[in-house]
């Protein structure tokens, strides 16, 4: 089964939130392994945005992510979105741990082991993003990644934990990480993560497009999206390349299991 996500960051206003998602789904309705489950999507708008993408995605199978999440599930934090608000609206996926929110907002270890708790407790599949900030072997980033991971889960275990490997110095580049580099480290953050016994969806994230996942090969489960998703022919590209799929269209509205 494969996933691809697609974060929208700030680069779209409200209006063009909406053209993106309805493009989207006219696209997605003609391939069926999103219908029948075979590859899972996500879509994670600005939070304003997501009361009115919950209508939209209603009764379809594409899942409504967020972009982030407040540690604390309610109290005095100005400005702040929490977990159970973000799960009544109908999120399902929730990103944690962005390089931008380390290195724009100052969070921390700690503060992204708080997040992810949060996403836990509120029934959220956590998103964990983890990455390098400078070029290295992938050797070296290997155990940066594992690292961020094993400080992040804490004693949390969800039942479902997506992470999206994205070294930083891929992200807006003009070209992603190099497809030998990508399979290396994503194999072997999978293969230290079969401990924690519970279902890991691994993900490439970084000027990732289409083309892409056929050179990764088995060695990830799909892509994380920014900016090469928001042409609706290149999101429905990767979404085909993800898995096999039929010639019969399937209408996402009429039948369609969440």
């Amino acid at each position: 089964m494969g996933v691809v996500a697609l974060s929208l960051k700030m680069y779209l206003g409200h209006e063009r939130t909406l053209e993106l998602v309805d493009a989207v789904l006219a696209r997605l309705a003609r391939v069926p392994a999103v219908g029948d489950g075979r590859v899972r999507v996500a879509i994670l708008p600005s939070f304003l945005s997501i009361p009115a993408l919950a209508q939209r995605l209603n009764s379809t199978p594409i899942l409504l992510g967020a972009q982030d999440l407040c540690q604390a599930d309610h109290g005095p934090y100005t400005g702040e979105v929490s977990g159970p608000e973000l799960a009544r609206f109908g999120v399902s996926v929730v990103e944690v741990g962005h390089a931008e929110r380390r290195f724009i907002y100052g969070e921390s270890d700690e503060m992204v082991r708080d997040k992810l708790a949060a996403a836990a407790r509120n029934g959220l599949i956590p998103l964990l993003c983890v990455g390098g900030t400078d070029r290295a072997t992938s050797v070296v980033a290997t155990a940066e990644c594992i690292q961020q991971v094993t400080s992040a889960l804490g004693e949390s275990r969800p039942d479902e934990l997506w992470i999206a490997y994205e070294p930083w110095w891929a992200v807006r580049a003009p070209e992603p990480a190099p497809a030998d580099h990508v399979r290396e480290v994503c194999e072997a953050i999978r293969a230290s993560l079969t401990y924690l016994g519970l279902p890991v969806v691994l993900l490439y994230g970084g000027s990732a497009g289409p083309g892409l996942l056929t050179r990764l090969g088995n060695a990830v489960d799909g892509l994380f999206l920014g900016r090469f998703g928001h042409d609706p022919a290149a999101f429905e590209a990767v979404v085909c390349e993800s898995a096999p799929q039929d010639d019969q269209p399937v209408d996402l509205h009429e039948g369609a299991v969440r």
